[in-house]
């Protein structure tokens, strides 16, 4: 179970992941939107999960290969902006959310644009709970 700290410090974390991220999407990549669905942060503290949406979802494995590989320089960014509310920058680690891809084909589904995943429910995806 999440302790008030994490989910604190999470918070902490999302909202000014949000405009870190956004404002190097407005400069690296025209068109892109960037949003931090959930952070999760360790009982120690030491690291922290970050699950990223990326409209539009083609861009997503570039874009989560391009954070991934500035994680010391976006995690220096937020150690900068967070050091008046944390003691230490936890260690992040990016993953990308595809909750709006699954939404996305449930929704066609129910629209009759796809087979029906009730009358055949092998056409779902599975998905493994985090």
């Amino acid at each position: 179970m999440e302790t008030n700290r994490q989910k604190k410090i999470a918070g902490v974390l999302q909202k000014d992941l949000v405009d870190v991220l956004q404002t190097a999407a407005r400069d690296g990549m025209k068109g892109v939107l960037i949003s931090v669905t959930k952070v999760n942060v360790t009982s120690d503290l030491g690291e922290a999960k970050v699950y990223l949406s990326i409209f539009p979802s083609d861009k997503r494995d570039e874009l989560l290969k391009g954070i991934t590989s500035n994680t010391a320089t976006i995690r220096h960014e937020m150690a900068r902006r967070t050091k008046n509310q944390l003691r230490r920058m936890p260690n992040l680690y990016f993953y990308g959310d595809d909750s709006l891809d699954y939404i996305e084909g449930i929704e066609s589904a129910l629209k009759g644009e796809k087979e029906n995943p009730i009358e055949n429910p092998d056409i779902l995806d599975k998905r493994q709970k985090r």
